[in-house]
C-alpha cells in the first residue's frame, strides 16, 4: 500500500489500516532505521481519570489539598 505525502506534510492512512486498528484519534510518531512509525494513542477522558480517583478513594478535596501542599513556598532547612 501507498501513502502519498501533501504539498502540507500530511499522509492519508490507507481505509483498511486504520479499520484494523479501531476507533483511534491520536498516534505516537517516531522514526526509526529510516522508517516512521505510527503508534496507536488512545487519550483517558475525564471519566477514566475520575474512575482511577475513585478506585484510589481519593476526593476532590483531597487533590485540592495536595495540589496546596505542593504550591507552598520551599521551606529552607535550618
Amino acid at each position: 500500500m501507498l501513502a502519498k505525502l501533501t504539498s502540507k506534510n500530511q499522509l492519508t492512512l490507507p481505509k483498511s489500516v486504520t479499520s484494523a486498528l479501531g476507533v483511534v484519534d491520536y498516534f505516537e510518531v517516531k522514526t526509526q532505521g529510516g522508517q516512521i512509525i505510527l503508534t496507536p494513542v488512545r487519550i483517558q477522558r475525564a471519566d477514566a481519570v475520575r474512575a482511577k480517583l475513585a478506585e484510589l478513594d481519593l476526593v476532590e478535596n483531597d487533590v485540592v489539598d495536595a495540589v496546596a501542599w505542593a504550591r507552598q513556598p520551599k521551606r529552607r532547612a535550618k
